[in-house]
């Protein structure tokens, strides 16, 4: 084995550590995914978490200055076919490989740019701009992988993909809402306005999420059979956490983040695998 395999092997393995770390659920719906995409996918993970970090959690630093290095990082990495970091590496070996259009990757900068800037959505346009690059995007860039060139499908599926990426962001901002608020000042609900958050408000998220998975249902589908059981076991990940929400209240929504317990999470990863096997998708 070369020395540049061997590099790329290793970058691939540090953007799988940090998708494991990071988050045990979407690594474990990953693992389902054929071997020869599942690097593809931990390595978008991998840069997407990159840029989530600078712009969330690392406090007393500059970050707009640090997304700025990351991001010229990336493009040098992209440019020059290596990079020292190694998720950086990977991505752009990724990018080249599935031919992931820029216009993607730019999107989702400047979602992650807005973070810093902006920390009210007051209209459904800011928010679905704002979820468009911070999660529709990343959903396209996999579905890339999947597609693996196929234009036809790709464009077929772009829908359901963004209704998935945004279903997932939605659900995310809720689980987060008490972090959001208290400690980085955000608020991402239109429909909370200059209200407190209470059942109604939540009845109205939900509502909305609700739709936006019965649209992303529709196109699982439709994917490569090597890339079905992956997103099927995510999405029913995350639709439970939605029944979960959608009957807790909202006061306990505002002091405490919601989880799927992990024999919950076996639960579901065995039907999953009873509806694939099936072919009931």
């Amino acid at each position: 084995m070369d020395s540049v395999n061997l590099y790329d092997q290793v970058s691939f393995k540090v953007s799988n550590l940090v998708t494991r770390t990071y988050s045990t659920s979407f690594s474990i719906a990953v693992s389902f995914l054929d071997l020869k995409i599942q690097n593809a996918i931990y390595s978008i993970y991998g840069f997407v978490r990159c840029a989530d970090e600078i712009v969330d959690t690392f406090l007393g630093h500059d970050k707009e200055m640090l997304l700025d290095k990351f991001e010229a990082d990336y493009y040098e990495a992209l440019n020059c076919g290596i990079s020292l970091n190694l998720v950086l590496h990977s991505f752009q070996l990724t990018v080249k490989r599935y031919q992931i259009p820029d216009e993607l990757i730019k999107a989702f900068l400047l979602s992650m740019r807005s973070d810093i800037h902006k920390s009210t959505y007051n209209s459904k346009s800011e928010i679905d701009q704002y979820i468009y690059g911070s999660a529709d995007v990343v959903g396209l860039m996999c579905l890339a992988v999947f597609t693996d060139g196929n234009s036809e499908m790709y464009e077929s599926l772009k829908e359901p993909a963004m209704r998935l990426g945004s279903a997932f962001q939605k659900v995310n901002f809720l689980r987060d809402l008490r972090s959001d608020t208290e400690y980085l000042d955000r608020q991402y609900f239109p429909e909370m306005g200059n209200c407190v958050f209470n059942d109604q408000i939540k009845a109205e998220i939900i509502s909305d999420i609700e739709k936006d998975f019965l649209s992303a249902r529709k196109g699982i589908s439709d994917l490569p059979q090597n890339a079905q059981l992956a997103v099927l076991i995510a999405f029913y990940y995350y639709l439970r956490l939605v029944k979960k929400v959608k009957y807790t209240p909202a006061t306990k929504i505002l002091t405490a983040r919601i989880r799927v317990s992990g024999t919950m999470k076996m639960a579901l990863l065995a039907k999953a695998l009873i509806v694939h096997k099936l072919g009931m998708i």
